[in-house]
C-alpha cells in the first residue's frame, strides 16, 4: 500500500492555505472587536475526503466530501453569543460576528463565561510543537477501489464458507484548521485520519453469522495490509459459526481489546467536566479517591508523534500537558475545560474537546494469557445497545463472544446480557493485556473483570 510523496507545498491539497486561515481568523477576531465584544474565539476550518467501498467485487459507493467553517464565540461581559457559516466570503463572515454579537445580546450571564486564562494558552512556539500528524494519502479512486478489491478477495480466498460481503471500505480524510482568540493565541495545523474496514458473513440461513476487522492511523503506511485486514476480518466471523447461549451465571469477564477501550471511555465520561458540574456522574467528589484497581495506571500523552489523539492544544487553546491520570488505581485528575473547571472551581487539565492519548499500562499478559489466567468464563467480543447509567454507575450490555473454559475458548457465545455496576467493575480489574489495538484516543490491552452477571438461558 504505497503513498506517493506529497506535493510541493503541503497544504495544496487543500482549498484554502493555512495563511489564508490565519487572516480570515485574525479579520473576525478585528470586525468582533470594533462592533463592541469583549472578547472573541474563532476557529476556522477547511477539509476533504474520501470514501470508496466495495461489495462482493462492485463497487457499492464512492463518496466525497469538501468542507470548510467558520465558527465564532462572541463574549459581552459574561454574556456570549455563537454562530457559524461554511461562507468564505468577507461579508457572509462579518454578518456571522453580528449575528453572533446580537445572540449574546439577550442571553443571560454565565459568571463561568469566558476565554481561557491568558498563561495558559498555547502562545509560544515552545508549546505547538509538531506531532507529525498530516499524511496526505495521494489515492485514487481507482487505485482505493483495487485495495477494498484486493482486501475483499483475501477474505473470501479463507474458507468458502464466508458465504457474504456488507463490503471493504477505503476512507481517506485530511482537514487543517486555525484557531484564535482576543488574548493573543493564534495557531493551526494540517492533519490526516485514514481508514481501511472489511465486514463479512459467514454461514447460510439460521446459522449465519458476521463480524469485520478495521484500522485507523495517521499515516496510510501504519495501516496493515489490505490482504492483512481481509484475512482477519475472515477468521473472526468464521469463529463465531455455531454460536449458542448459556445459563445464566456470574463468572470473570474479559473485554477483548477493541472493546476494553469502550470501558475507559465510560470512565472518561463520567469523569469529564460536564457530568461533574451537573451531578450526573457516579465519581462526583472523587479525587484522590482510589475507583479502580491497584494494579490500574492510566497516563495521558497529549504529544506523541502521529498518535490520533495527540494535539499541542485543546479547543479552549490551553497547551496540553503529559499528565498521570489514574495511578494504583487513584483517581488524579478530571478532564476539565475552562468553563467546566470554573462550574467545579477548579482549574482546566487542556481537555476542552476531550482526552488526548490515554495510555493504560499494560500487564505482562497477552490474550492467550489472559485466557489461561481467567480459566473458565466469558471472552466479549461485542457490545450491544446502550445500557450505561452514569449517575449509579449501572451497566447492562447486549453481548456475544466466546465461553473459556480450562484456559481456553470453548464455544462462541451469543444472545446474552452481562451487568455489573462500573464501581465494581473498575475495581475489580484483575488484568491488563499485552494486545493493544490503537483505533481512537484509547490506547489498552483487554481487560480482565474479576467477577459479572452473564444472563443467558
Amino acid at each position: 500500500m504505497s503513498r506517493p510523496q506529497p506535493p510541493a507545498g503541503r497544504e495544496s491539497r487543500f482549498s484554502h492555505s493555512l495563511d489564508t486561515l490565519r487572516e480570515l481568523a485574525s479579520d473576525v477576531l478585528a470586525h468582533a472587536g470594533r462592533q463592541g465584544a469583549s472578547a472573541c474565539e474563532v476557529d476556522v476550518s477547511t477539509g476533504f475526503g474520501q470514501s470508496v467501498t466495495v461489495r462482493c467485487g462492485e463497487v457499492e459507493t464512492i463518496e466525497y466530501n469538501r468542507d470548510k467553517g467558520v465558527s465564532v464565540s462572541v463574549y459581552l461581559g459574561q454574556r456570549k453569543g455563537h454562530a457559524n457559516t461554511s461562507d468564505f466570503s468577507p461579508k457572509a463572515v462579518r454578518e456571522t460576528v453580528e449575528a453572533a454579537l446580537n445572540i449574546a445580546r439577550f442571553t443571560a450571564e454565565d459568571p463561568c463565561a469566558g476565554l481561557a486564562d491568558a498563561a495558559l494558552l498555547a502562545t509560544d512556539a515552545d508549546r505547538q510543537p509538531d506531532l507529525d500528524l498530516y499524511h496526505p494519502w495521494m489515492l485514487s479512486v481507482d487505485d482505493a477501489v483495487a485495495i477494498a478489491r484486493r482486501c475483499e478477495q483475501a477474505a473470501f480466498a479463507v474458507s468458502p464458507e464466508i458465504s457474504n460481503s456488507e463490503g471493504a471500505t477505503v476512507s481517506l480524510q485530511e482537514g487543517q484548521f486555525v484557531a484564535a482568540n482576543s488574548l493573543g493565541f493564534i495557531a493551526g495545523y494540517p492533519s490526516s485520519r485514514h481508514y481501511l474496514s472489511c465486514s463479512l458473513i459467514a454461514g447460510t440461513n439460521d446459522g449465519m453469522q458476521r463480524d469485520d476487522w478495521y484500522e485507523v492511523a495517521r499515516d496510510p503506511l501504519a495501516l496493515a495490509s489490505a490482504e492483512a485486514i481481509g484475512e482477519r476480518a475472515a477468521q473472526r466471523t468464521l469463529s463465531r459459526l455455531g454460536a449458542r447461549k448459556i445459563r445464566t451465571c456470574k463468572v470473570p469477564v474479559l473485554f477483548e481489546a477493541p472493546l476494553a477501550a469502550s470501558l475507559i471511555g465510560n470512565f472518561v465520561h463520567a469523569a469529564s467536566g460536564g457530568a461533574l458540574y451537573r451531578r450526573t456522574s457516579f465519581l462526583i467528589d472523587s479525587l484522590g479517591k482510589r475507583i479502580f484497581s491497584r494494579r490500574l495506571h492510566i497516563s495521558e500523552r497529549p504529544h506523541l508523534p502521529r498518535a490520533l489523539a495527540s494535539s499541542p492544544f485543546d479547543n479552549d487553546g490551553v497547551a496540553t500537558r503529559d499528565r498521570e491520570v489514574v495511578e494504583d488505581g487513584r483517581l488524579q485528575g478530571y478532564f476539565l475545560s475552562a468553563y467546566s473547571a470554573r462550574k467545579l472551581g477548579m482549574h482546566t487539565t487542556g481537555n476542552a474537546g476531550g482526552c488526548h492519548n490515554l495510555i493504560v499500562r499494560p500487564g505482562k499478559r497477552d490474550l492467550s494469557g489472559l485466557l489461561r489466567k481467567m480459566g473458565r468464563g466469558l471472552l466479549v467480543t461485542e457490545l450491544l445497545g446502550q445500557g450505561v447509567n452514569y449517575v449509579t454507575g449501572d451497566y447492562s450490555r447486549g453481548a456475544a463472544g466466546y465461553w473459556v473454559d480450562g484456559g481456553v475458548i470453548a464455544h462462541p457465545v451469543e444472545g446474552i446480557t452481562i451487568a455489573g455496576n462500573l464501581r465494581d467493575m473498575f475495581r475489580n480489574i484483575a488484568a491488563v493485556g499485552t494486545d493493544v489495538v490503537v483505533r481512537g484516543s484509547k490506547q489498552v490491552g483487554s481487560i480482565l473483570i474479576e467477577q459479572m452477571k452473564v444472563a443467558g438461558d
